[in-house]
């Protein structure tokens, strides 16, 4: 992975078996739940928007704040969102 992201954001996975866009949606999917203003910028700015907001329809798990600022700052339709439609089998207790 070329990108200057943590790796630390990707510790289930081999970093250095990292395709920037073959694996484009998980990338942006951890960075939006983990990871800091600066690498939401990095990615913004290496898949650009309208890439990041698609990658980000398709997501399998947002948690809900990053749910609330994605769908306000990309301006997406919840129902859009796979991660909306598609809730967990094994809700967590105090959602």
């Amino acid at each position: 992975m070329k990108l200057p992201i943590r790796h630390g954001l990707f510790w289930d996975v081999d970093v250095s078996l990292l395709d920037e866009k073959k694996h484009q949606t998980y990338i942006v999917q951890q960075v939006l739940n983990l990871g800091t203003i600066e690498e939401f910028r990095l990615i913004l700015e290496y898949y650009g928007f309208d890439e990041v907001r698609e990658s980000l329809k398709i997501a399998g798990y947002l948690d809900p704040k990053t749910f609330s600022f994605v769908v306000d700052f990309f301006n997406i339709d919840t129902e859009e969102m796979q991660c909306y439609t598609k809730k967990r089998l094994h809700q967590p207790h105090w959602i």
